[in-house]
């Protein structure tokens, strides 16, 4: 069997210490800031996130990002394949990115060059951490021995399966970039409400209920995971946050004390995702049951919770 690389891009939000301990490669995507460009590190080599988050609120009709290019692909994955390496792609939602097209090109082009070389992408249909879940999923799965094809099957199997439980304060940025559905009824940052969302089969976010402030957001999130996650025990868990730090430390405590998974992450939101996300989103993300069309069941168990 040959030897195979998992790789993404910055938006998988993986700092260097877990893409060391899976072994996960990634490239670099851009973001223009108030006039400038900029290659997206994960590891905020540049500037914090506090200050990033800061001028991303104060202005963010000037931020917009961009995914590596097809040449950039190209190039990236090129490297390994010389290196007698192949290679698993796992990559940004095609529906809200060009990422996942750019990545096909690029592949059509290495396989018209080097034939004897596997290289295969997957569409997420999800962003952030979530990514980050699938990119260590597979390492997992290579580790266990899995050959390139068997852990793409088991990946792409395991997509609809991905839960997001959390909030974002202000749903506006999101939903101008088109990473929200649903979100009309909560435009701009609703003085003490937790909009809850939730991943739908098409990789957006879909709102699916509001908790009256942290209070309440908390355990009804405890008490969504239990009902949507399996093999808790056996899980790596991620937080994703982007200026919510605090509430993200609590949370992960939370999610230790209740459900003793394996690991859990916490991360900062890099530019790649988190220009169209913006402040204020705190959510954790697991592997659990599959996703419900129109997110039925989902919203069926939020209000449920939401009730008591």
């Amino acid at each position: 069997m040959r030897d195979y690389i998992i790789l993404s891009d910055s938006a998988c939000d993986l700092n260097q210490d877990i893409r060391k301990k899976f072994n996960v490669e990634y490239i670099k995507a851009h973001y223009n800031g108030e006039g400038k460009d900029f290659d997206v590190s994960i590891d905020w080599e540049d500037e914090s996130p506090e200050s990033f988050y800061k001028r991303l609120k104060s202005n963010p009709s000037a931020f917009m990002t961009s995914p590596p290019n097809v040449e950039e692909w190209y190039s990236a994955i090129k490297k390994y394949v010389e290196d007698g390496k192949d290679v698993l792609l796992i990559l940004l939602s095609g529906g809200i990115s060009g990422c996942y097209n750019f990545v096909c090109n690029a592949i059509e082009k290495i396989k018209q060059e080097y034939p004897e070389a596997k290289v295969k992408a997957i569409d997420s249909r999800c962003f952030s951490v979530a990514i980050g879940l699938l990119c260590c999923v597979a390492s997992q799965k290579r580790e266990e021995g899995l050959t390139i094809d068997e852990t793409y099957d088991f990946i792409t199997s395991k997509i609809s399966s991905v839960h997001q439980a959390g909030w974002l304060d202000d749903l506006a940025f999101a939903a101008k970039k088109g990473r929200i559905n649903s979100a009309k009824a909560f435009f701009g940052a609703l003085a003490g409400i937790k909009p809850i969302g939730e991943f739908d089969k098409n990789g957006l976010v879909t709102v699916i209920g509001k908790a009256k402030g942290e209070k309440q957001a908390y355990p009804v999130l405890l008490d969504y995971i239990e009902k949507t996650i399996i093999d808790a025990e056996n899980q790596i868990i991620f937080i994703a946050t982007t200026n919510k730090m605090t509430q993200a430390l609590k949370y992960k405590e939370m999610i230790q004390e209740r459900f003793h998974p394996k690991d859990i992450y916490i991360s900062y939101v890099c530019p790649t995702c988190g220009v169209n996300i913006g402040p204020g989103l705190m959510a954790c993300y697991y592997m659990g049951t599959p996703i419900s069309e129109g997110l039925v069941e989902e919203k069926k168990i939020l209000e449920e919770l939401l009730s008591k």
